[in-house]
């Protein structure tokens, strides 16, 4: 059973805990009718708390956006969905602090006929808080890790391994009680000795707010020489280094902006200084070397806001597209003006599986522009000069995303192969296990199978493995000659399981179609009732019949024993990648010597599915609804 105001007491709304705004809203509204201009207190409150959020949200924006931060991290470690989720309510004490000021305007009639500005009370507040909030928040902080006291209530807060503006927020009921009254001591003591002012209470609440996140970032911006120069300074503002430590070493560190407290009530981890200092000089040397680098790119405008450092709870959950999000589709558009003037690949997120680090870097493009003729020479420029970073960096494998290494674009990373021959860094296409990933969503028993895109580097792969399996496979495509060259590729003995077709109506008794070319509504209509369509184009088809089924794009869930992990990759479910990616950490983690470009080595196709097994990844498929809806048409 829950301690005593251990849980908040909206809990179980959800995110209808907002509606918990309404009052307010309609107080602001309901004066505007009457003409009460005087009659702010509630506007200010809902501004005032939606500046805070703005506050904390681009706080975390900016600890994760790895290509700024990465030498400057304190703790290595990822966030990961589980810290997302414990967290996913730390704007509780927002709510919590307006219903508790909208208290206080109706005790102290004060609070609603303040001027906007009074130069006496921000001494007044800097007093108070120094005074009083100070010594009152070490006390209690240091009293809440007592034993009863930590079991019941201040754990919470603790059980997020790597520190973020938004684990500031993660705290009992109990404990945001005692920090509102931190809080409102310093305003409502100067409103009452006759100094408080709109603009302090503004400038009181967004400055506490702001502190607050700076020592929860995680990233060390506080330069040491500052405390070098004027030491007394170390006393009078903490960094994020010292309060990290509060949380790696507790027992320490108590203070809520002042180390002078700790230092007073010998509570001061003698590392901090010490430590702030290392993290700031290292934060001009490159940090730890990743193993493993898959190189991604944005899809649409729209999946670009699914970036973890923009929205990370948006971007620990597969990408569907939000409506609030769309009033800031011209923004993300302006962005990418900018990027493509002028932009280089940057740090996206990183994990650590079986003690390698795997990072995902990204280039700034989207996916129509890989197919303007005007735009190959620059992003092959930039694909380039990613895979040489990470050469000179010494990452062991660079695997290649989905238009990354289209064939029209570079040859499947050929052409890098080629101009460079003495890369140590492996380049990886990742295609193999793409192909293995769907040459095993095919069950033993079909003997035969409808490909398009026939001809492409998967396509022909897929054809001459299945028709090593003696499945007829009917070719969609156009050119008989480069039907021809992939059919001498097969045995003497299984050429004739590869039929060229030219139309959509030879698979209409089809009941397995592989796609690997955009097909249209029309064109799947010539699938007879019951059919599976498997697929490995991008962007995936539309899921236009109810009476087939659609597999999702090839992919394979990551080993439980991964770390850090803390967004999806685009439509992906949580911990799963597209195979591409996972054929490029089964080069890392097998070592392996040999880059995967070009055309697909269909001898190889086996070797790195059981590669992949036997390192823990698992695929995942639609085939259990396949067989579901066969059962029930049957």
């Amino acid at each position: 059973m829950a301690a005593t105001l251990s849980a908040w007491p909206w809990e179980n709304l959800g995110p209808f805990k907002y509606l918990l705004f309404g009052p307010f809203l309609a107080k602001v509204l309901y004066s505007r009718i009457q003409g009460d201009i005087k009659d702010t207190w509630c506007l200010h409150i809902l501004i005032i708390c939606a500046l805070r959020g703005f506050i904390y949200q681009l706080w975390t924006s900016y600890g994760n956006m790895l290509f700024i931060s990465r030498n400057r991290r304190i703790i290595q470690q990822g966030v990961d969905f589980k810290q997302i989720d414990k967290e996913w309510h730390w704007d509780n004490f927002i709510i919590l602090q307006a219903l508790t000021a909208s208290m206080a305007s109706y005790m102290f009639p004060v609070l609603s006929s303040l001027p906007l500005w009074n130069t006496r009370g921000f001494i007044a507040t800097l007093i108070l808080h120094m005074g009083v909030s100070e010594p009152l928040y070490y006390l209690a902080h240091k009293y809440f890790h007592g034993n009863y006291l930590f079991a019941h209530y201040h754990s919470l807060h603790h059980s997020s391994e790597v520190p973020q503006p938004f684990t500031a927020g993660n705290a009992t009921f109990l404990e945001y009680l005692g920090l509102t009254a931190v809080i409102g001591i310093p305003i409502l003591g100067c409103c009452l000795i006759g100094y408080g002012s709109i603009s302090m209470i503004y400038g009181y609440a967004l400055l506490f707010d702001f502190l607050r996140c700076l020592g929860h970032c995680n990233v060390e911006i506080v330069p040491h020489q500052m405390f070098e120069t004027f030491p007394f300074l170390r006393y009078l503002l903490y960094t994020p280094t010292y309060h990290s430590l509060h949380h790696t070493e507790m027992g320490t560190n108590y203070c809520l902006f002042m180390p002078l407290y700790d230092a007073l009530g010998d509570t001061l981890n003698t590392k901090s200084w010490e430590l702030h200092k290392k993290i700031s000089l290292d934060s001009r040397k490159n940090g730890r070397v990743p193993d493993f680098v898959f190189l991604a790119h944005g899809v649409d405008l729209t999946s670009a806001m699914h970036a973890p450092f923009l929205l990370r709870s948006l971007g620990s959950k597969p990408f569907t597209i939000k409506i609030f999000l769309l009033p800031f589709w011209p923004c993300v558009f302006v962005v990418m003006l900018l990027m493509w003037a002028k932009s280089k690949t940057f740090l996206f997120s990183f994990y650590n599986l079986r003690g390698r680090l795997h990072q995902t870097w990204a280039v700034p493009r989207f996916g129509f522009q890989y197919f303007l003729p005007f735009a190959r020479k620059g992003i092959n420029k930039q694909i380039e000069e990613a895979i040489l970073r990470a050469d000179r960096l010494g990452v062991k494998v660079i695997s290649l995303a989905a238009l990354n290494k289209n064939e029209a674009l570079n040859g499947g990373g050929t052409l890098f192969v080629n101009k460079h021959p003495n890369l140590k860094v492996r380049v990886v296409h990742g295609n193999t296990l793409t192909a293995a990933v769907i040459l095993n969503e095919i069950s033993e028993d079909v003997k035969e199978v409808f490909l398009t895109g026939a001809t492409s580097k998967l396509g022909r792969a897929i054809a001459l493995y299945l028709c090593r399996r003696r499945v007829r496979v009917l070719m969609l495509t156009l050119s008989t000659e480069r039907f021809q060259m992939i059919q001498t590729e097969a045995p003497m003995d299984y050429q004739n399981y590869l039929v060229q077709v030219t139309k959509y109506q030879a698979a209409q008794n089809c009941k397995n179609w592989i796609v690997g070319k955009w097909i249209t509504p029309r064109e799947q209509s010539w699938a007879p009732s019951g059919a599976h369509f498997h697929q490995f184009v991008v962007p995936p088809i539309f899921a236009f019949r109810r009476d087939c089924t659609y597999g999702d794009l090839a992919a394979m869930k990551l080993p439980d024993d991964v770390e850090g992990l803390g967004s999806c990759e685009y439509t992906m479910e949580r911990g799963v990648v597209h195979a591409c990616h996972a054929g490029g950490v089964v080069h890392s983690l097998e070592d392996w010597t040999h880059h995967e470009v070009g055309a697909i080595d269909v001898d190889r196709i086996d070797v790195v599915w059981k590669a992949a097994i036997k390192h823990g990844l698992r695929p995942v498929s639609n085939v259990t609804k396949q067989n579901q809806l066969q059962k029930k048409i049957s």
